[in-house]
């Protein structure tokens, strides 16, 4: 146990360093792809391509004034941020990055992560209402509804990935993908736990509760500074999550051909997915809230059902 304490301990800092640099990365690379994709110039003056632009919105959110509104509800207000943050980076603990590189390898780390993507829904809830403004508790109340509801889809979607590996063990689920990754027979699961990643992380096109046409900046209305900054990159995480989520579960994670080491292979396929949600965010037009909530309601949610009995039809059928 004395020898393995230091690699654990080197995992979770390396974990932890990586996973905060990624999202302050993203801010940059968003940019940049995002003028690529539009046809225009992204950030291009501050340092070679413009890479300090990162340390500049960093200095000028870290000098900003740290106001909280007087008529708000102080202690609420000062937690709201800190949850988003400390939920994503827990729901990080359990995802296999490569053979030996895991936090926690638990026997329930899908339940984990389920678990730990719920807790997000309170800090938008709790920001919103604590802010004490209407525009903040209208986009805090989207917010629920929305996190809440594609919640439902996206547990459902990952039933059909649990009855074909037969664990909730990430790492043996990517075990047991060695054959045939998850993607090509659960390609209906897939598609709606992609579709409940983005209403969960809420980007764009679903970003209903920050809808800033309708509701200036929603929950987040009332938020400076630095608090201002934790649920900024609180949403980069979350999308890194569920790009980590999405290859783990249908992608194969770490594995590929042996060319290249595992570790290379799972940030290939992440950095894929993360290229997709911004190229989403420079293409689709948000859809209204009542659009958003029935097409959950209506088409998702008979879908993942479906899904799911076929899914288990078939392994019986083939178990038996």
């Amino acid at each position: 146990m004395e020898t393995a304490a230091p690699n654990y301990f080197l995992i979770i800092g390396g974990v932890l360093f990586v996973m905060l640099n990624v999202a302050a990365a993203l801010i940059w690379v968003e940019r940049r792809m995002l003028a690529l994709w539009q046809d225009r110039y992204g950030p291009n003056r501050a340092g070679p391509f413009g890479l300090l632009i990162v340390a500049a919105d960093s200095i000028k959110l870290f000098f900003k004034q740290d106001w909280i509104p007087p008529f708000a509800d102080k202690p609420v207000f000062v937690l709201a941020p800190a949850i988003v943050v400390i939920s994503v980076l827990l729901s990080f603990v359990v995802i296999p990055f490569a053979p030996g590189i895991i936090v926690a390898d638990l026997n329930i780390g899908l339940l984990f992560f389920l678990a730990m993507s719920s807790m997000g829904a309170y800090s938008i809830i709790l920001g919103g209402w604590a802010s004490n403004n209407k525009y903040s508790l209208l986009g805090a109340m989207r917010g629920a509804a929305q996190m809440i509801s594609y919640e439902v889809f996206m547990g459902l979607a990952l039933m059909g990935v649990v009855l074909m590996a037969g664990s909730f063990n990430l790492r043996e689920i990517v075990e047991a993908q060695r054959g045939l990754w998850f993607f090509i027979p659960q390609i209906l699961g897939f598609i709606i736990f992609f579709i409940a990643g983005i209403a969960e992380t809420h980007r764009l096109p679903l970003d209903i509760p920050e809808a800033e046409s309708e509701l200036i900046a929603g929950f987040h209305s009332e938020y400076s500074g630095m608090k201002f900054g934790m649920f900024f990159i609180g949403e980069y995480m979350g999308i890194t999550l569920i790009s980590c989520m999405l290859v783990t579960l249908y992608f194969g994670g770490w594995l590929g051909p042996d060319f290249l080491p595992p570790i290379i292979w799972f940030i290939i396929k992440v950095v894929a997915f993360l290229m997709i949600f911004i190229l989403l965010r420079a293409s689709m037009p948000r859809p209204r809230y009542d659009q958003l909530m029935e097409y959950g309601w209506k088409i998702l949610l008979p879908l993942t059902l479906v899904n799911l009995m076929v899914t288990a039809a078939v392994v019986l059928w083939l178990e038996g």
